[in-house]
């Protein structure tokens, strides 16, 4: 069996919510949307969290039946891959400017903006990378932006997660960081310091100038990041 044989067999038993009809061809006609339906599930984890996306709670939310939902979405994987993708339709795409790195941070800025309006994102980012329509319009800006970068066609694809695992990592520390057990576990680490038990961390913090500001930090830890990929 040939590769591309191989991805049509898979596509035919599980093929992904954007290669389905969003309406089944007999039946009722439809009373929602799959649109109508993600902003719905959208707004309801930017409120309460993900874990209150359920079927049967995004259902009552929209004043209907969870089985109704069924007609349009298959299974909560499906909703989620749906929200994923609708955060990315919130990006902003101008044409490249010429300088690489900066136009990188730019996304990368916009991402991290996007996730901090979203706080359950981060995590999907990470545990669920696929793409859908807007992330793969997401991925050709970048590759846009790579255009003439000498890197080989795979490590760009490389940048692109890298991008996106980082700025997802960076957001849940800068959420975890307004969390008072953060604060005080970080204490420990500095009590360790002060105590003269482990002399290396005590000179690796000894090192350290005050902590930049999120955006400065994030900027060059992801410039790193990437220029190390690209090369």
């Amino acid at each position: 069996m040939t590769a591309t044989q191989e991805v049509t067999v898979v596509g035919q038993h599980e093929p992904v919510i954007w290669l389905r009809p969003e309406q089944a061809a007999v039946g009722r006609p439809a009373e929602r949307s799959r649109a109508e339906i993600t902003a719905a599930a959208v707004e309801l984890a930017d409120r309460e969290g993900l874990d209150a996306v359920s079927m049967r709670r995004l259902a009552a939310t929209l004043g209907t039946g969870a089985a109704s939902l069924y007609r349009y979405v298959a299974t909560r994987d499906d909703l989620l891959d749906l929200m994923i993708d609708s955060t990315a339709d919130e990006y902003r795409l101008p044409a490249p400017s010429g300088d690489w790195q900066a136009d990188l941070l730019e996304i990368a800025h916009q991402a991290r903006r996007i996730m901090l309006r979203h706080p359950w994102l981060p995590q999907l980012v990470v545990t669920r990378p696929g793409l859908g329509p807007h992330g793969v319009d997401l991925l050709e800006h970048l590759l846009d932006v790579l255009c003439d970068h000498p890197a080989e066609p795979a490590r760009k694809l490389e940048a692109f997660a890298v991008l996106n695992a980082l700025t997802a990592l960076f957001v849940q520390n800068e959420l975890a960081g307004a969390d008072p057990d953060a604060r005080r576990r970080s204490s420990y680490l500095r009590h360790v310091a002060a105590a003269g038990t482990h002399p290396r961390i005590a000179a690796a913090l000894a090192t350290l100038r005050p902590e930049p500001a999120p955006h400065d930090l994030f900027a060059t830890v992801l410039g790193r990041a990437l220029a190390g990929v690209l090369g």
